[in-house]
């Protein structure tokens, strides 16, 4: 077995003994990088240099005894993360040149535990997409079958991870956008409860729905990701005072005494086939594994795309206000005056999605609209919040397909945006309650596409999710297949 294809756990465990060292660990991903990422596109940005000089940092201080959780570890960084001395480009040509002078709260999470950043991992921009095709610097690929989407907006972040480029990637949801690209890309991904996870450093989208989460190979690792992450930061104004548990406590053979909620709502005409009987089957080995399966409603949920589609392109519009070239990013110099040096930034800066959403988002806030969108989305939001309040009265967790449908192909949905919307349908009300989520490989469809089982639980429930999921992880045991590289 190469390097790159241990498991978090197993990395450290062969360092841990001398059979392997940070220097050997990081030059296997960056050869891998070499071999496939023409392929992959998963990088924006890699940082090659500092990556070497991290891991001989972390191979003197394992000899020192000083070595952290994350020893050693590669990770990747969405490209909305704020990495000091690393451009942080959000995918989009108004921020390609930017370099933060300061790391992100998660980053220096990582970073104090050890962890080698090999770089920025691609997305769509300013996050906004769910295939990651709206990134102006490449489209990553599906590293199960070409020419299919890897999902979004986390996308480089998955393929990172599913391909074997790196170990862990720390990415962002808003809507879906760690869990859709975790399941299209058959690989483990945790959306935290709202405020259970620093945003600070985090770019910018909807601020009331950002999260940042991880992406893992297996629950095992996602579990010492939330364990490192989680936590209080006085920097965020949003995170929560919190105690943070041993999340690896929470993985333990067995579901006896907990109640697994099925939501009608979800399985309903739209579902691919072959991923509602993957979830069913899914459903299945729960039960086997002691859980108690019930059935909940989740009444609202018709109403998340429409709701969610007023209250994020509402923030987005105000947060990306200050994209306007007088701040820092790109400005075009061709113009005359102050209003043309804004007009001629925003229009060349920005792509078609952010600007679709930024008009979306103005008009719903504009004088006069204001009562009739966002403010009437905001109390539909709060009838949302009191469905899953319910749901959880009567169960621990809730299962569900992640995506109605696996993978489609790239460029498929380009003249269709609102098929892209609805694709999201079944993540977003996690965003919009601020509700954990994750998505946990589940099966593959009859030509090789990967699907993914969602698990949602009560704020501050990870450990839930996680046991759960370890289970789910125990009793498919799909293992590991060959990925269409």
């Amino acid at each position: 077995m190469k390097p790159y294809e241990l498991t978090i756990s197993e990395a450290c465990a062969q360092m841990e003994v001398g059979n392997l060292t940070a220097t050997a660990l990081t030059q296997s991903c960056l050869s891998r990088i070499d071999e496939i990422e023409k392929d992959m596109h998963a990088f924006i940005t890699v940082d090659r240099d500092g990556a070497i000089q991290q891991a001989e940092e972390a191979d003197r201080n394992r000899k020192k005894g000083a070595a952290g959780r994350l020893c050693g570890i590669p990770l990747s960084i969405k490209d909305l993360l704020a990495t000091k001395g690393i451009r942080t480009t959000c995918g989009s040509k108004i921020l390609e040149n930017y370099v933060p002078p300061y790391d992100a709260t998660v980053v220096s999470m990582v970073k104090n535990e050890g962890a080698v950043i090999l770089g920025k991992a691609t997305m769509d921009e300013f996050a906004m997409g769910s295939t990651s095709e709206t990134c102006a610097f490449g489209v990553p690929r599906n590293p199960w079958k070409k020419g299919y989407v890897a999902g979004g907006s986390s996308g480089g972040s998955a393929v990172s991870v599913a391909s074997q480029e790196c170990f862990a990637s720390l990415g962002s949801d808003t809507g879906g956008s760690i869990r859709q690209p975790a399941s299209l890309c058959g690989i483990v991904g945790m959306k935290p409860t709202y405020g259970r996870v620093s945003r600070y450093g985090l770019t910018a989208f909807a601020s009331s729905l950002d999260q940042v989460g991880p992406l893992c190979r297996n629950v095992t690792d996602c579990a010492l990701m939330m364990s490192i992450i989680s936590g209080f930061d006085p920097k965020d104004s949003t995170s929560v005072k919190q105690p943070v548990p041993d999340y690896s406590s929470f993985l333990v053979d067995g579901l006896a005494g907990l109640k697994i909620g099925v939501p009608r709502e979800y399985f309903t005409e739209g579902i691919d086939v072959e991923v509602e009987n993957i979830v069913k089957n899914s459903i299945a080995v729960l039960k086997e594994r002691g859980a108690d399966i019930v059935e909940v409603t989740l009444p609202h949920t018709e109403y998340c795309v429409a709701v969610y589609y007023l209250i994020a392109p509402s923030e987005a519009s105000s947060n990306l206000a200050r994209y306007d070239g007088v701040h820092y990013g790109y400005r075009d110099l061709g113009a005359d005056t102050l209003l043309e040096m804004y007009k001629r930034t925003r229009s060349k800066g920005f792509g078609s999605e952010v600007k679709r959403r930024i008009l979306i988002g103005t008009y719903a806030l504009s004088s006069g609209y204001y009562d009739a969108y966002y403010k009437k989305a905001s109390q539909v939001r709060t009838l949302i919040v009191g469905d899953f309040k319910k749901a959880f009265q009567s169960c621990d967790v809730i299962v569900s397909p992640v995506t109605p449908t696996p993978a489609w192909r790239i460029g498929e949905n380009n003249d269709d945006p609102l098929s892209v919307y609805l694709s999201d349908i079944l993540t977003l009300s996690a965003n919009l309650a601020g509700v954990p989520g994750m998505s946990v490989p589940g099966g593959v469809t009859n030509i090789g596409l990967p699907v993914g089982i969602q698990l949602q639980g009560p704020h501050f429930h990870e450990g839930d999710l996680l046991r759960v999921g370890y289970n789910l992880e125990r009793g498919l045991k799909l293992g590991s297949r060959a990925l269409d590289i």
